[in-house]
Parts: C-alpha cells; sequence; structure tokens
C-alpha cells in the first residue's frame, strides 16, 4: 500500500482519537478502514507514516504537534501557545501539583508497586490526603492488595494519564536520580520529633527532614538551619559591640 494513502488515515485517526493511539492500534484500524483493498498497511509502512506526519507538524507553521505520549500518538499544543489555549479552560488547565502530591507522586513512581503505609515511611508524614487527590487526578491507580502484608493494604500505581501527564511512554522513562540530582541533597520534607505531622499546618518544623544519601536512599536527617544560626551570630556580634 502506498504511503500517500495511509498517512492521511493515520494523521485522522490520531486527530479523532480521545486519548493516544498506539502505532499497533493504527495498523489495525487503518487495515479496516481500508479493507476493501488487496494491500495491507504494514507496521514498516505505519511508522514510515509516523515519521513523516511528526516532520510535518514540526514546521513553525503549526502551533500543534503529533507525538509519542502516553503510551501512543497524540496531537499536543506546543508549549509556546499552552498560556493561549488555558483561556478555554480557565485556572483548572494551569493548576499544578502541590509539593505533598509531587512528592507522593514521584515514590510511586519509582517505588510501585507500593503501598500507603510504604510511602509514608519514606516520606515520613501521613499522605492520605495527596494520595486521594492523586486517584482523583487520576494519576495513579490502585492495582490490588498485598496479599503478604497485615491487614492486605491496597496497592499503588501510576496510570495510563500519568504518563500522558507527564509525556512519557512507561515508568522506564523517568530520569534516574543519578541523572537529576547529582548526589546533591533534595529538598526536604519537615518532620516531626518522632511521629508523623500534618504537613499542610504551620509551625511543625523541626530540624530534620527526608534527604537523598550518595547510594540514592531516602533518609531521615538532621538538617542546618542556616537562617537561625546566622541569626545566633548576628545577635552574639552586636552584643560584643
Amino acid at each position: 500500500m502506498e504511503l500517500s494513502v495511509i498517512i492521511p488515515h493515520v494523521e485522522a485517526l490520531i486527530f479523532a482519537s480521545e486519548k493516544p493511539v498506539t502505532t499497533m492500534d493504527l495498523v489495525e484500524l487503518v487495515n479496516n478502514a481500508l479493507g476493501f483493498m488487496e494491500d495491507r498497511a504494514t507496521l514498516d509502512q505505519v511508522e514510515s507514516a509516523l515519521d513523516a506526519i511528526t516532520e510535518k507538524y514540526k514546521s513553525e507553521f503549526y502551533p500543534f504537534q503529533v507525538i509519542q505520549s502516553g503510551g501512543g500518538w497524540q496531537f499536543l499544543t506546543k508549549k509556546h501557545y499552552h498560556a493561549t489555549v488555558s483561556q478555554l479552560n480557565g485556572q483548572k488547565f494551569l493548576k499544578k501539583l502541590s509539593t505533598a502530591a509531587l512528592e507522593t507522586l514521584s515514590i510511586i513512581a519509582y517505588k510501585q508497586p507500593i503501598t500507603k503505609g510504604e510511602i509514608e515511611n519514606i516520606r515520613g508524614v501521613n499522605c492520605d490526603y495527596a494520595v486521594q487527590k492523586l486517584l482523583e487526578k487520576e494519576l495513579i491507580i490502585i492495582t490490588g492488595r498485598k496479599e503478604d502484608a497485615p491487614g492486605q493494604p491496597l496497592v499503588y500505581a501510576t496510570s495510563k494519564n500519568f504518563m500522558d501527564y507527564f509525556g512519557i511512554n512507561s515508568p522506564a522513562d523517568l530520569p534516574q536520580l543519578d541523572d537529576v540530582a547529582h548526589q546533591e541533597i533534595v529538598n526536604p520534607t519537615i518532620v516531626g520529633e518522632g511521629k508523623m505531622v500534618d504537613e499542610d499546618l504551620p509551625g511543625q518544623e523541626d530540624n530534620t527532614g527526608l534527604l537523598v544519601n550518595e547510594q540514592g536512599e531516602i533518609v531521615i536527617a538532621a538538617l542546618n538551619n542556616d537562617k537561625e544560626e546566622d541569626k545566633r551570630d548576628e545577635e552574639q556580634s552586636g552584643h560584643e559591640n
């Protein structure tokens, strides 16, 4: 089958789909649509058609592009036009995840499948609210229960919406810790004195936090409070003068 015949059908399928379309689905759908033809579209031909389509929409003339995200192919607005398109959806379009939700989501992404108790052991804070919000946003899913654990707690993992949200095709595409942290300390989550605290409540500061050590492990360690030390130094200097 000629590429000139396949390309417009592939392009129309991606455009009309409400969710990312996989390459194999495109092969099947194109052949179903053109079933009356003797030639069948092959996987190689559909992949060549996708190459041509993605190259076409890379042109600055188009405000959108075709990319592989969320496990399949879809049309997405280019970053330069995000603020413009957001006017159609109000603040909902621009709404970002909170720090607590991002931390919880990161742990689930890298440690999945994982229970809420295991998440809380890593973060050192209660995660009920963050997990609930991530479920509501369909960024995580419940995949079952941990049968060998007391009480058989629910097990969580990332969803297809998570991959689409972050523009990846599988959890394997997530950056490795060494690639983003370079053995530097990650901003800590404040932890109470030997107990979990509600991170959304003010005035619960402590001198401990979650840190990442050189082995990539998340641990609880003492933090240096530079501001307090500077303040004490200034007061001491004033008394001496």
